[in-house]
């Protein structure tokens, strides 16, 4: 299934750069708008993955149900996810895109496995559930977008992964069949996307896998960095 690969798909947190820590600062600042305690890290880690709206109602959820929140309940029972998201989807974006990339790290092995993909011809997208505009600012601020001759978000399709349908449109974008085009991901959001969109599928054993040990997810294997690559498609 790897040996005659055309075209490859590069998911990026977690895959290409860990961005926990952005997503932790850019979190704690919206919710300190928000008068809400600030977030776990671990929870964050087990919640990225599956776009920006679920990122914030599912941390808002969890905030509000803190007993130590006040407000909720009797003294303010319209204090609920739905009546904050829209403000929380504001601040967020604001606090995100002010700090993009500054409390994220490439990953080892992601550079030097970019380089020999690229040394070998084979066209490239970054697809992520990222926002596009934080995608295409992160890739700039750690250097990478030069690597991809095209780039999708979470908002640059009617759905997100796991839904096979952004795979099938980053295919006809590379103009590459499913069957023969590499999806690069760390998570099962990957996995399923491309197994219903009919691509091969690689994981990273170092991403975010919503807390689940990524070698649940059913790909057809698995790297501890990006460039060991070359043992595979070789």
């Amino acid at each position: 299934m790897l040996a005659d690969i055309r075209a490859v798909i590069v998911d990026l947190d977690g895959t290409m750069v860990d961005t926990l820590g952005d997503f932790e600062v850019a979190l704690n600042r919206t919710m300190a708008d928000l008068d809400l305690p600030p977030v776990d890290r671990a929870a964050v880690e087990r919640t990225v993955g599956k776009g920006s709206e679920h990122l914030i109602r599912t941390l808002l959820g969890q905030q509000l149900a803190r007993t130590d929140v006040k407000g909720v309940g009797q003294a303010c029972p319209a204090l609920t996810v739905d009546a904050l998201y829209e403000r929380a989807w504001q601040r967020y974006q604001h606090h995100y895109l002010s700090i993009n990339g500054q409390f994220a790290d490439v990953y080892p092995g992601v550079e030097s496995g970019l380089r020999w993909l690229k040394r070998r011809g084979l066209p490239m997208a970054c697809l992520t559930n990222k926002p596009l505009a934080f995608a295409q600012g992160l890739l700039a601020a750690k250097g990478l977008e030069g690597y991809f001759s095209r780039v999708f978000g979470g908002d640059s399709f009617e759905r997100k992964k796991p839904d096979p349908l952004p795979l099938l449109r980053t295919c006809e974008a590379l103009s590459s069949e499913p069957a023969r085009t590499l999806m690069l991901g760390d998570s099962q959001n990957d996995a399923q996307a491309a197994r219903a969109a009919g691509c091969p599928v690689v994981l990273v054993t170092y991403g975010y896998n919503h807390g689940q040990p990524v070698q649940q997810a059913g790909a057809d294997a698995y790297l501890d960095r990006l460039d060991a690559l070359d043992r595979l498609l070789a």
